[in-house]
């Protein structure tokens, strides 16, 4: 029996040991949270060095239209978020110069005149009616897809091409945006023809 026993309380106390070392190996467990940390910062790093790049690409990219003093009557005004922009017709192809990649709360403001987006703590836009081409509700923008929609505006900037994505706080409203937005843009449209109909050569 003493001899059994004596087995038993050995068999014990070894496994006790190995535990107390499994639980003590501190330099392993250190090990891994230093590497792991090393990890997620070279890829923060890629990112920067991918969004640097971008916005090094895009430096030829015209300055934003300041915003008036005189924005006009109100026709909506709703609260949201801004997802980002991209060059029209490439979800993908995010836009960074000018502060148009920073995701940001929104008030958007539609008048006569413009789309006008103030972004507390960011870069307000300021999206003239001459500029708008149209609006309309998609899944995504930049590389996000947003499970409720955005309203997706269409606009030019100096000639060229542009989107941007908006995630109202009431998303039924989207529709009414995409609509008024649309109108504005093909009034301005027709004037536009007229004008240029109306010279001659």
């Amino acid at each position: 029996m003493s001899e059994r026993s004596e087995l038993t309380n050995g068999t014990v106390g070894a496994l006790q040991a190995m535990e107390k070392a499994k639980v003590n190996d501190w330099p392993t467990h250190i090990g891994w949270i230093v590497g792991l940390l090393i990890l997620v910062a070279l890829v923060y790093w890629l990112m920067r060095q991918g969004w640097n790049w971008r916005r090094t690409l895009q430096s030829d990219l015209s300055a934003l239209p300041a915003v008036p003093s005189e924005t006009g009557t109100p026709i909506l005004e709703s609260s949201g978020r801004y997802h980002g922009s991209t060059t029209a017709g490439n979800w993908l192809d995010r836009v960074v110069a000018h502060g148009l990649g920073t995701r940001s709360l929104a008030e958007l403001t539609l008048t006569e005149r413009g789309l006008l987006v103030r972004r507390p703590g960011d870069v307000d836009l300021w999206l003239p009616a001459e500029e708008l081409t149209g609006a309309r509700t998609d899944s995504g923008i930049a590389g996000k897809v947003v499970p409720a929609g955005l309203l997706v505006v269409g606009w030019t900037l100096q000639g060229k091409a542009l989107e941007s994505g908006f995630r109202l706080d009431h998303p039924d409203q989207h529709a009414a945006w995409v609509t008024e937005i649309g109108r504005l843009a093909a009034e301005k449209t027709a004037v536009r023809t007229k004008k240029t109909e109306g010279v001659t050569p």
